[in-house]
């Protein structure tokens, strides 16, 4: 067995100098190795003090920098803190680290300016003034940014600030603000996209469930209990004698007194003061009597169970033509509240914008890059085209097969012309039956349709849609349930599907003169 090799001492005292890389992030390495201020190993130690303060929200005093120089250190902190970064970056370590390499950008640039002719101080003022415009630039997208997604974009590999900053200039962009604003004026969406999902129980009832649980009541509650009454002078069981005026049970000394010729007076004067001795009788009869006392008695409740809410969401956007205006600009606040909501809640958000047959695009809008560009993309442009729903609630549907959709919610932002097919119906209420999904539906119209109705549990309607576009004027009707008010018998409600019968049969039965109430034989049998 050979003896372990010995370490490598040669190069131990070399790459001690550069042991403070282990603690910074990979992008800093070569920045912090070449920059042309300070020496390495101080200016190293600096890099990992300034990332861990502003990771911190805070500076240390410019003394205690390792790097740079004091009187640059100086400077560069009463800009930093006049620019209010380390507020920015406090929690957000890809911010803190794309700051120190800035930084580092910079100060590097000190020499250039020399070079040109810049003697030391106005080259240092030089480098500050462009740092500083150059992260009051940033400072301004980062409140844009918060303001609109309530947070700083996450995810190490997909920020990329130059390409955000990039796409903040961009005219999309300001199309985001303008719908962001419109958000202040609909907070019934925040509300209302909180509660998608089904992730997390609530302390409020499901109102659509149906569950009864027996629920112990106090009752009275009657108990037989037999009883003996006593009859007086009922034949039966002769008990003593008595004094009586009852002849069919006198003694027979007192009969005996009414055979006397003399006597016979008394008897009548005993008998009329009911002094005859006679046999007593009595009989004792049962009954039953009902008693009432106190029991606990099962009564049948509803018990709802607690709503769920906080989850994946599917939200299906009509970009149809009938939705340009007021219509488009809510169904796109839509859109971007669900963004944020799932940004900043951490949850899943899937999009369809469905228009007419086969104009579907799915979006995954999260908060980078990627999302941020898609999101501008979808908010600029213009919606037209016809209306086809099956499509999206065809693919939606598909998604809940998958673990990462299954506790999702369906959301529907349209004006509700729109129309299923009776299969598409089915297989989402068997989504609804057996996987628990729930239909929400923002109705940006002026009346709910059947075909709305059939498909959405519960109806959101944003009466004053015109306004967010470029009318002023009011909803023209006072509900939204015009459909359910005139025409109750158009809705494929389950009691109109009951008493619904198929074309052939209807025919059928016109044909063989058939009356309501009467029935074909053929379906007799069945």
């Amino acid at each position: 067995m050979s003896a372990p090799a010995p370490c490598a001492l040669l190069f131990e005292a070399r790459e001690q100098r550069l042991a403070a890389l282990d603690a910074l992030a990979r992008n800093l390495w070569l920045g912090g190795m070449t920059n042309a201020q300070g020496t390495l190993e101080a200016r190293l130690s600096g890099l990992s003090l300034l990332v861990d303060s502003l990771l911190a929200g805070s500076l240390p005093p410019p003394a205690a920098w390792p790097w740079p120089p004091p009187q640059l250190a100086a400077a560069l902190s009463a800009t930093m803190a006049q620019l209010g970064l380390p507020g920015y970056c406090r929690g957000q370590r890809d911010l803190s680290v794309t700051v120190v390499m800035s930084i580092l950008f910079h100060l590097d640039l000190i020499v250039d300016y020399r070079d040109r002719g810049a003697d030391e101080d106005t080259a240092t003022a030089m480098a500050l003034d462009a740092f500083a415009a150059d992260w009051q630039e940033r400072c301004g997208h980062i409140d844009e940014l918060v303001d609109v997604f309530g947070m700083l974009p996450e995810g190490d590999q997909s920020l990329r600030w130059d390409t955000i900053c990039g796409q903040l200039r961009s005219e999309g962009w300001q199309e985001v603000l303008r719908i962001r604003r419109l958000l202040e004026r609909l907070p019934e969406l925040g509300r209302l996209i909180r509660q998608l999902g089904r992730s997390r129980q609530t302390d409020e009832p499901e109102r659509r469930s149906q569950r009864t649980v027996p629920v112990m009541e106090r009752a009275l509650a009657q108990h037989p209990q037999p009883h003996a009454v006593h009859v007086p002078d009922l034949p039966g069981e002769t008990r003593g004698i008595k004094r009586s005026d009852r002849i069919a049970r006198m003694l027979p000394a007192e009969a005996m007194l009414l055979g006397h010729p003399r006597l016979r007076l008394v008897w009548h004067a005993r008998r009329a003061e009911r002094t005859l001795l006679a046999y007593e009788d009595d009989d004792r009869m049962a009954e039953v009597r009902q008693h009432r006392s106190p029991v606990l008695r099962p009564q049948p409740r509803p018990a709802p169970d607690r709503r769920m809410e906080t989850g994946p969401m599917l939200i299906c956007v009509d970009t149809s033509g009938s939705m340009q205006g007021g219509a488009e600009a809510v169904a796109k606040a839509t859109v971007l509240e669900a963004v944020r909501s799932a940004h900043a809640q951490h949850r899943a958000c899937h999009v369809f914008a469905f228009g007419g047959p086969d104009e579907l695009v799915e979006m995954e809008l999260g908060v980078d890059a990627g999302g941020i560009e898609r999101l501008i993309r979808f908010l600029g442009q213009t919606f037209r085209g016809g209306t086809d729903i099956c499509g999206p609630l065809e693919r939606a549907i598909e998604k809940l097969d998958a673990a990462q959709w299954r506790q999702a919610d369906l959301l529907l932002a349209s004006d509700g012309a729109f129309g299923a097919t009776a299969d598409v119906v089915s297989r989402l209420d068997q989504a609804k039956t057996t996987l628990g999904l729930r239909v929400q539906a923002i109705l940006i119209g002026d009346r709910e349709t059947i075909g709305l109705l059939e498909l959405a549990d519960d109806v959101l309607w944003v009466r004053d849609w015109r306004r967010f576009g470029a009318s002023d004027a009011d909803s023209p009707v006072h509900s939204k349930s015009l459909t359910a008010m005139y025409f109750p018998g158009a809705l494929r409600s389950p009691e109109n599907r009951r008493s619904t019968v198929a074309g052939d049969t209807a025919s059928a039965a016109v044909r063989a003169g058939l009356h309501r109430g009467e029935h074909l034989p053929d379906q007799d049998q069945t």
